[in-house]
């Protein structure tokens, strides 16, 4: 299927400092999903903000529907990609429920408030997660995995076609991460929503995912389906991790470490 959103050959400088991204590329189908892994500080979060339009690249381009990112218009870009980070901190305790619905600001014409529709979609969206209990409650009251779920259920009350998440299991237990990987799922069947997530979980890429973009020293190290990428020797150089080993049995495949 044809790519509606790609990156071409991105590179991107802090001020003063190294290359943190060096000539990656990517394409993205509809209703695909694609993890990005590699070692911390390998280029991860600053790729994933460049494609969220946060981060201008210092050379490059990325296309959405073939134009250029930079020239759509803020609201209309956010009704098509949204962006979960790493961390999200809020210090006004506002209910759950209005932060959702903060979400919903693309779709809302300026100068007026959210009508009933947006309120729906915002609940809809802490359905979609498990967390509609939380409605009512305190943002600032949660656990850091419930304030994910909530922060997560913000970027999909955007109803985007591309959804770019930093690490997003990081803070959840097993229960919680399943419900976010199951959420995505039907979410990319219901809506042919696609997927660009930030992992550290391989397991979790090999069964879930349509591809892998590898990252070491903020270059593209491998890229290609989870069997493909998936393999001692290259985890080993992305990790620099000589006893890292990957095999596959009965269709998935298995990550470790060897003592």
């Amino acid at each position: 299927m044809k790519a509606f959103f790609e990156a071409r050959r991105l590179t991107y400088q802090y001020p003063r400092g190294p290359l943190a991204v060096r000539g990656a590329s990517l394409e993205i189908a509809p209703a695909s999903m694609t993890a990005i892994i590699g070692a911390n500080g390998s280029g991860k979060s600053t790729l994933i903000r460049m494609l969220a339009g946060l981060l201008r690249p210092a050379s490059g381009e990325i296309l959405l529907d073939a134009i250029p990112l930079e020239k759509w218009q803020p609201r209309r870009r956010a009704r098509e990609i949204a962006y979960m980070p790493q961390v999200t901190v809020t210090a006004f305790p506002f209910p759950v429920v209005d932060v959702v619905l903060s979400g919903r600001s693309p779709h809302v014409p300026r100068f007026q408030l959210e009508s009933a529709g947006d309120r729906e979609r915002a609940m809809e969206a802490l359905e979609s997660t498990g967390a509609r209990h939380l409605a009512h409650r305190s943002f600032t009251a949660l656990s850091a995995g419930e304030r994910q779920m909530v922060i997560l259920s913000r970027a999909l009350a955007q109803e985007p076609r591309l959804l770019l998440l930093d690490e997003p299991s990081n803070a959840l237990d097993l229960k919680h991460r399943a419900a976010l990987m199951r959420t995505l799922a039907r979410l990319r069947e219901q809506r042919a929503l696609s997927v660009i997530m930030i992992t550290h979980d391989l397991q979790l890429t090999g069964s879930l995912f349509d591809r892998i973009l590898a990252l070491r020293s903020g270059e593209v190290a491998a890229q290609g389906a989870p069997p493909e990428v998936l393999r001692s020797q290259i985890l080993s150089e992305i990790y620099g991790e000589p006893n890292v080993r990957a095999e596959r049995i009965g269709g998935q495949t298995l990550v470790w470490i060897e003592a």
